[in-house]
C-alpha cells in the first residue's frame, strides 16, 4: 500500500488517518484471502527459494466423514502435501447427502454446530423439504424464504452462507476442533520511503490447525448453479 503525505494531511470525511484506514482495509482483505485459502483444495508446501509456502487446506485435511462423487473419480487426499481429487460437480445438494455425512460424524464422536455453504447452495438448504412441514408466524409484509438453522437428528447446525468458499463444497464443522495457528500475527511493515509517500505491506504467518479431522464432515462435488439457468 502507498499513502502520500497529501493524503495523510488533508481532512477526510469518516476517518482521521488515511494510513490507518488503509491498514484496516488491507487487513480485512488478507483475512478474506485466508478464509478462501482454508476452504480451497490444496495440500501443504514447505516452500523453497522460488516456491511460496502454502498451508494444508480443509479439503486436504479431511479423510473421513466425506461424501465425494467417487463415480467421477472424487477421492480424499492421500497425503498432507496432496489436494483432494474433485469428482465432477453435477450432484444436487440434498438432505440425504447431508444426513449421511452427519451420521458419519456423529458415529466418529463429533458434535458439529455449523453448516457452511456457498451462496447458491444456501438457497438449496432453505428449500429442504423439512421447511414445508413447519408453521411460522410471519408479518403480512414479509416473505420468509430462508433457513438459518438445520435441526438434525444429532444436534442443531447453524447454516452459514460463505461467499469465499468453493460453491461445490458443503462443510459440516465443529469449531472447537479447528483453529488458526499463528507464527506471526497480521501486522503492517514499512518499506523504504519514496519521496513524499509512505509505502508498506501487510504480513502474517499462519496455518490451519485441525485438531481432529473426524470431528468435521464434507459433502463434496455438488451442483454450483441451477440447471435451469
Amino acid at each position: 500500500m502507498s499513502v502520500t503525505g497529501t493524503q495523510e494531511a488533508v481532512n477526510k470525511a469518516g476517518r482521521d488517518s488515511e494510513l490507518a484506514y488503509q491498514k484496516a482495509k488491507r487487513g480485512r482483505e488478507l483475512l478474506r484471502d485466508v478464509e478462501a485459502t482454508i476452504t480451497t483444495n490444496q495440500g501443504y508446501n514447505e516452500g523453497a527459494a522460488t516456491t511460496a509456502r502454502t498451508l494444508r487446506s480443509l479439503n486436504s485435511w479431511l479423510t473421513s466423514n466425506t461424501d465425494r462423487n467417487t463415480g467421477a473419480s472424487g477421492a480424499n487426499a492421500s497425503a498432507a502435501s496432496v489436494a483432494a481429487t474433485d469428482g465432477g460437480s453435477g450432484r444436487e445438494f440434498s438432505e440425504t447427502l447431508l444426513k449421511s455425512v452427519l451420521r458419519d460424524v456423529f458415529e466418529a464422536g463429533g458434535e458439529p454446530t455449523m453448516l457452511s455453504v456457498g451462496p447458491y447452495n444456501k438457497q438449496v438448504v432453505s428449500g429442504f423439504t423439512g421447511r414445508s412441514q413447519a408453521r411460522q408466524n410471519i408479518a403480512m409484509d414479509r416473505i420468509q424464504a430462508t433457513a438459518s438453522l438445520y435441526a438434525s437428528d444429532y444436534g442443531d447446525l447453524k447454516v452459514v452462507p460463505n461467499r469465499f468458499q468453493r460453491e461445490r463444497d458443503a462443510w459440516v464443522i465443529d469449531p472447537d476442533y479447528m483453529s488458526l495457528s499463528y507464527l506471526r500475527r497480521i501486522r503492517y511493515k514499512d518499506l523504504a520511503k519514496v519521496a513524499d509517500s509512505r509505502d508498506g505491506f501487510m504480513v502474517a504467518e499462519l496455518t490451519l490447525c485441525v485438531k481432529n479431522e473426524a470431528a468435521h464432515g464434507l459433502v463434496a462435488d455438488i451442483t454450483t448453479q441451477s440447471s435451469t439457468v
